[in-house]
């Protein structure tokens, strides 16, 4: 799926665009691995292909099921919690399995902010008092933060470079 960026529209319409635009950057990072190319760990964190769009579909919960929708964790469809098992992606998930799921959070997501106009907030104990437009920015930022992980981590799975040692 290619997402065209809409430059010239509301500004709910502009806002929304960027974050479909940087929620498929994301998925397109890891489009076409393998499972087990999906799953390498090549940085210390647990930032891996895979991982990235598993903790991708946590914040879509996190943001707009949990905080905006005010749904309980039992009531969401999917990890949402804030904490690193965001990123924990089990054995038997595949990278299909999870891009699907990161589609499916996605568009509960786009759902639920429909119902809220950009100047509707409410008081999040981390960040203050939010409106659901600083919520779609902070989400266009996440996502395109984490294509930029995904990116590097494609290219050392496609490209990698030999380490040379020091002399």
């Amino acid at each position: 799926m290619h997402t065209n960026l809409i430059t010239n529209d509301t500004e709910r319409a502009i806002i929304e665009s960027m974050l479909d635009r940087n929620r498929e950057a994301l998925i397109q990072t890891a489009r076409g691995l393998s499972d087990a190319d999906a799953r390498l760990r090549l940085v210390a964190s647990l930032t891996t292909p895979i991982s990235l769009i598993k903790h991708a579909a946590a914040a879509e919960r996190i943001w707009f099921q949990r905080f905006w929708a005010g749904l309980e964790e039992s009531e969401c469809d999917g990890y949402s919690r804030r904490d690193e098992g965001t990123f924990a992606v089990a054995d038997d998930e595949s990278l299909a399995d999870v891009i699907a799921e990161f589609e499916r959070a996605s568009q509960r997501s786009r759902a639920i902010a429909s119902r809220f106009d950009l100047d509707d907030t409410k008081d999040n104990p981390r960040e203050g008092n939010v409106s659901m437009r600083w919520t779609l920015i902070a989400m266009i930022q996440e996502f395109a933060r984490h294509a930029g992980h995904g990116d590097i981590l494609r290219e050392q799975i496609d490209k990698p470079v030999l380490r040379q040692p020091n002399s």
